[in-house]
């Protein structure tokens, strides 16, 4: 199956939306990050201060400093509130998330030592977190506050009992204090920069396949353009052949040779089919020859396609299997049927003597699957690893190659897909797979 085509036209996607859903996505996992974070912050802070308060004996303002603690806590219930809203989220609402951070970091050194206190360096973290999560003019924003922190902090601060000392080593309160502040900085800058990180090369890869579907569907575009311009300037020829041929069939002249008469009826078939070919394309590119989508059912569907393109296409041996199993309702239209028949057509390029198609449903019951096979060479190696790319055909003649990747984005539009294997003993197997929620009716 290499390659053949007949043109399609189907809606174009919007890449913009989703390029939007994509940021979306992007930003609300950052955020829940934040979240996550803060929950460590809480629970850090507490336990640091219930530390130094009890363990090491140092005065404190307990209820000042739980009540911050609360303040936080609070805070990032809501900020889990706003999360399940699943709104985009903006770098400026980041940037706020971070602030509200700096300030309760503030708070608590303020009540406990200032720029003395050994943890005076967790505002690293939050800038760190905004280099990557914002954009350059609100990461300075970030940088001049914490700057402006840090500055206030070395003269408006509560005292705190506690000596910087580094005479005794890992015996200073203050040394343990700088070691558990490098311990967290370390390892929450490790565990958040790599799951921040793969949020970002996860949006990143969603964007460059919606950038190339989006490439693959504007060239669809251009082709359903392309036929549908054909398919009119088709429509008068044939119509004049089709005259031409009757009033041959009915000359008296003419009348008396049957071998000319038969040859006259196998011109008026092959005329009629080219006019149904065009008004399908014209169905599928929105124009008004053919009838609109009608209501069918998954069973019929099938089976009037497999009619129809047996009865039009000259093959040695056509198997078919409906296993789709209980009928339900769908609504079919030229181009779900085009579809199949550029796979149908493929394969019988490929295997002039055999050609197989197997309908049934997905493991879990919610999607059709059209499974199609041929006893032809298969598929090269590079054709199966583009599989979908236009103009990928063995067949060598300009413009081949359009078939799979036609059928492939129709599937695709359909929240479906295709997928192409080569057997292990000769031929191929291309596998449509269709949501049934996509062609309900």
């Amino acid at each position: 199956m290499m390659g053949g085509a007949t043109a399609t036209a189907f809606p174009a996607a919007m890449p913009q939306h989703k390029a939007r859903s994509a940021d979306t996505t992007a930003g609300l996992k950052n955020l829940q990050q934040l979240i996550q974070l803060r929950w460590l912050a809480v629970i850090g802070q507490v336990f640091t201060i219930e530390v130094a308060h009890y363990g090491l004996g140092l005065t404190l303002p307990l209820r000042e400093m739980l009540l911050v603690v609360a303040c936080l806590a609070a805070f990032n219930t809501v900020s889990r509130l706003r999360l399940r809203a699943a709104f985009s989220v903006r770098p400026i609402e980041l940037l706020l998330a971070l602030l509200v951070d700096v300030t309760v970091l503030t708070v608590q050194l303020y009540l406990s030592g200032g720029a003395g206190n050994p943890f005076i360096y967790l505002y690293l973290l939050q800038v760190t977190l905004g280099a990557v999560l914002l954009p350059s003019r609100h990461l300075w924003t970030l940088v001049a506050v914490t700057t402006l922190c840090v500055a206030l902090l070395t003269r408006f601060h509560l005292p705190l009992p506690l000596r910087i000392d580094f005479s005794h080593g890992l015996s200073s309160p203050y040394v343990l204090g700088l070691l558990a502040c490098f311990v967290l900085n370390a390892a929450l800058v490790g565990v958040f920069m790599q799951r921040i990180a793969r949020n970002l090369r996860q949006r990143d890869a969603r964007l460059a396949a919606i950038r190339q579907r989006a490439t693959e569907e504007e060239h669809v575009l251009r082709l359903g353009l392309l036929a549908s311009g054909a398919a009119h300037e088709l429509g008068t020829p044939l119509s004049t052949l089709a005259v031409i041929l009757g009033d041959w069939r009915h000359d008296p002249q003419l009348a008396g040779d049957a071998q000319l008469q038969q040859e006259i009826a196998e011109m008026q078939a092959q005329v009629q089919r080219c006019k149904t070919i065009v008004s399908g394309i014209l169905l599928s590119a929105g124009g008004a020859r053919g009838e609109a989508s009608a209501q069918t059912s998954v069973r019929r569907f099938l089976d009037e396609l497999v009619a129809e393109w047996r009865a039009t296409r000259s093959l040695a041996h056509f198997d078919y299997d409906n296993r789709f199993g209980q009928d339900q309702p769908m609504v079919a239209d030229a181009t779900l049927q085009q579809m199949v028949f550029n796979v149908l057509d493929n394969a019988r390029e490929a295997s002039p003597d055999w050609v197989q198609l197997v309908a049934a449903r997905s493991a879990d019951g919610q999607a059709l699957c059209i499974t199609v096979t041929d006893r032809g060479p298969g598929f090269a190696p590079g054709m199966l690893r583009q599989l979908g790319t236009p103009y990928q055909s063995s067949k060598g003649r300009p413009g081949g190659g359009l078939g799979l990747f036609l059928a492939m984005t129709v599937a695709r539009t359909l929240g479906g897909g295709l997928h192409a294997d080569n057997l292990e003993g000769g031929g191929a197997r291309v596998t449509l797979t269709l949501p049934l929620s996509a062609i309900a009716l």
